[in-house]
């Protein structure tokens, strides 16, 4: 399962490209609203700060199908790593269709149930972003609906791949994982979290406390 940042701080961006686990970034209207960028500024350096194999999905603000259009084309013409994100709506699905004839690869965002997801798929969406933190949030089984949309994209074989959004919590990744979704995007922090144990900082510590008693000399 690849891991993007949901995020549109460059220095979060910056500190997963440098650890290297990362394959990509999602942004969306309101995380680029709240940078204090010109959204044209904020997007050169997001192209400056990943690397050439990155995944870069950037979201259109438009709902009518000329505009989505316009924009999406915009969007994939900045750079050959750019997915855009157009939302669920008729419209959404419309240009999707459009768009990935075209060759524009397509992230149908805002989905919040497998029904929404097949339409997708069937439009021609090159990624699908269920929200299922925000299922939970209203008291609904995001993990029974993402994984849900899971089971009927492998039962027919559909290319679309699905990519986890709204994270809540390192378990969320977790179950993401286990549930065989393509890319889970997560914010900065709880990534950071992910490598925590407990076990493995004791473990170090005697590690490093063992070698030093031992005043052994390193190879270099």
């Amino acid at each position: 399962m690849k891991i993007f940042i949901d995020s549109a701080q460059i220095e979060e961006i910056k500190a997963l490209e440098d650890l290297g686990v990362i394959s990509g970034i999602t942004t969306n209207p309101t995380l680029a609203s709240v940078t204090g960028k010109k959204f044209k500024d904020l997007v050169s350096e997001i192209f400056t700060t990943l690397s050439k194999d990155r995944i870069i999905n950037l979201e259109v603000i438009a709902t009518d199908y000329d505009t989505i259009l316009i924009q999406g084309r915009a969007l994939a013409a900045l750079d050959e790593r750019v997915v855009v994100k157009i939302p669920c709506i008729p419209e959404g699905l419309k240009a999707c269709k459009t768009l990935s004839e075209e060759g524009i690869r397509v992230n149908i965002t805002l989905v919040f149930s497998p029904m929404q997801a097949l339409l997708s798929a069937n439009a021609g969406a090159y990624f699908v972003s269920p929200f299922v933190g925000r299922l939970d949030d209203i008291a609904m089984d995001g993990m029974e609906t993402v994984s849900e949309i899971v089971k009927i994209y492998r039962t027919y074989d559909y290319k679309t791949q699905v990519l986890f959004a709204s994270v809540r919590s390192v378990e969320h990744i977790r179950l993401a994982a286990l549930a065989g979704v393509d890319i889970v995007t997560s914010p900065y922090k709880l990534i950071m979290e992910m490598y925590k144990h407990p076990l493995t900082d004791t473990g170090l510590t005697q590690f490093l406390e063992d070698w030093n008693n031992a005043k052994e000399e390193f190879i270099v």
